[in-house]
């Protein structure tokens, strides 16, 4: 059934189609194989590693008209959430994968019939599909709460069993009325921590989806099952996490794993220094006011000093050559819900501070609703790693695979220092450690 997976046309998103009410998470499109009139929606690569995606929600339900062009699933890639659309008129006759299962890239996800007349035959494909392939088959068991986001479970793993809404063969997890509830991702990561019910929220989003900005208004209005916000410092555990039980890695933490046992293979060494930070200090509290941030000002200054010492923006890849990088593109390592990603400030050496303010902002937004586009993180060519606004002094930071270096940030204090004439005197220091690839520098 996979052989025709790539002979089949992709369109482009349509940007334009959703500016009215942003969503966090990019578009693509899935292959269809025909099979008579009833076509096969596969699990799409949305990425050249991808091998296996999760179905974070389905934006249409069965029995749901499509037209060409619409956004039929949401799927979970390394780093992202992507909207899928589909290139053929019909109705989605039968969803094979519920949301929060995960199938291999190319395996069917769900059935499309291009009549009414044809779902139920649809339908019978689904059930023999599922029968002879390891598609999540979600226990019936009661639900805590409405879907949420995305669990980290893998196919019929127990915990899918204790999140998902009771389902039968034929629909989707569902609401009050069998209605399932279509929300964007950080919408339902937002409702979680608010206890927000998504079942008693009108979205405002394309087609009804509700966006975060529909969580927050019901919120504030009061109209909340329980009004509390995410406990701070109450619990040594993450949030939604039962002590003693084993959680499962997410797409973006196995990503995360692998690239941190890949650096293992780098022959590093580490370098540490210690900067007088005055006159850094004295700009900052200058333009502050004006929007501009540590974490650009360091990124901006750490560009220029590439520019004179090219070899540092440099990298060994394969093991048998060097790449000299012609643009100085910093990425700043962000942790963000569940994982941790690397947003780049492309050619910071030749923007402004206030321009790159402003972007560092706009890429931050993005990672936190995993709208990031591959370019704007897999681009570094130095990485930056800043730990001193939370009082850390020093730290060395592991150097991410592909690049030459990455230098971790403390914190900038106030220092007794020895001056050149003997005296003793106060200074602003900050000490800074830079990982390396041996190979390289």
């Amino acid at each position: 059934m996979m052989a025709h997976l790539l002979h089949t046309p992709f369109i482009p998103s349509s940007s334009a189609l959703r500016r009215a009410a942003p969503i966090p998470h990019r578009k693509t499109t899935t292959p269809l194989v025909v099979r008579a009139k009833i076509r096969e929606i596969f699990m799409p690569a949305l990425s050249s590693t991808m091998t296996e995606g999760k179905i974070v929600s389905w934006t249409k339900s069965e029995g749901d008209k499509l037209s060409k062009g619409d956004s039929v699933v949401v799927v979970e890639s390394d780093k992202a959430d992507m909207d899928v659309e589909t290139f053929y008129d019909g109705y989605l006759a039968a969803i094979v994968v519920e949301e929060g299962g995960v199938a291999a890239v190319g395996s069917p996800i769900a059935f499309l019939a291009e009549t009414e007349d044809e779902i139920p035959q649809a339908k019978s494909k689904a059930s023999s599909s599922s029968s002879s392939s390891s598609a999540p088959a979600p226990a019936t068991a009661p639900a805590p709460a409405p879907p949420v986001e995305s669990q980290p479970e893998k196919v019929a793993a127990p915990v899918a069993a204790a999140v998902a809404a009771p389902v039968v063969a034929s629909s989707h997890p569902a609401s009050e009325g069998g209605k399932r509830i279509v929300a964007s991702p950080y919408a339902k990561k937002l409702a979680k921590e608010l206890k927000v019910e998504l079942g008693r929220i009108v979205g405002t989003g394309p087609m009804g989806r509700i966006v975060a900005k529909d969580v927050e208004a019901f919120a504030a209005a009061g109209n909340v099952a329980a009004a509390v916000a995410p406990a701070l410092g109450k619990s040594a555990a993450p949030a939604g996490v039962e002590l003693g039980s084993v959680v499962p890695f997410t797409t973006m933490q196995s990503a995360v794993s692998r690239n941190m046992a890949e650096s293992l293979a780098v022959p590093t060494f580490r370098v540490g220094y210690t900067i007088t930070t005055d006159a850094l200090d004295a700009l900052y509290k200058k333009i502050k006011s004006k929007g501009v941030t540590m974490t650009a000002l360091l990124a901006k200054a750490t560009a220029l000093a590439l520019v004179k010492h090219p070899v540092m923006n440099s990298s060994c890849r394969d093991g048998n050559s060097f790449t000299y990088n012609s643009s100085i593109n910093i990425a700043v390592a962000v942790a963000i819900d569940g994982g941790l990603i690397t947003p780049v400030l492309q050619g910071a050496d030749k923007i402004d501070v206030y321009s790159l303010s402003r972007k560092w902002k706009e890429l931050v937004d993005k990672a936190r609703a995993k709208q990031l586009q591959p370019h704007e993180y897999n681009t570094g060519t130095f990485t930056l790693s800043n730990l001193g606004m939370f009082g850390v002094d020093r730290f060395d930071a592991i150097l991410p695979p592909g690049t030459g270096a990455i230098m971790a940030v403390g914190a900038s204090e106030p220092t007794v220092v020895a001056t050149k004439d003997g005296r003793i005197g106060m200074k602003n220091q900050m000490q800074v450690n830079v990982t390396a690839d041996h190979r390289v520098i």
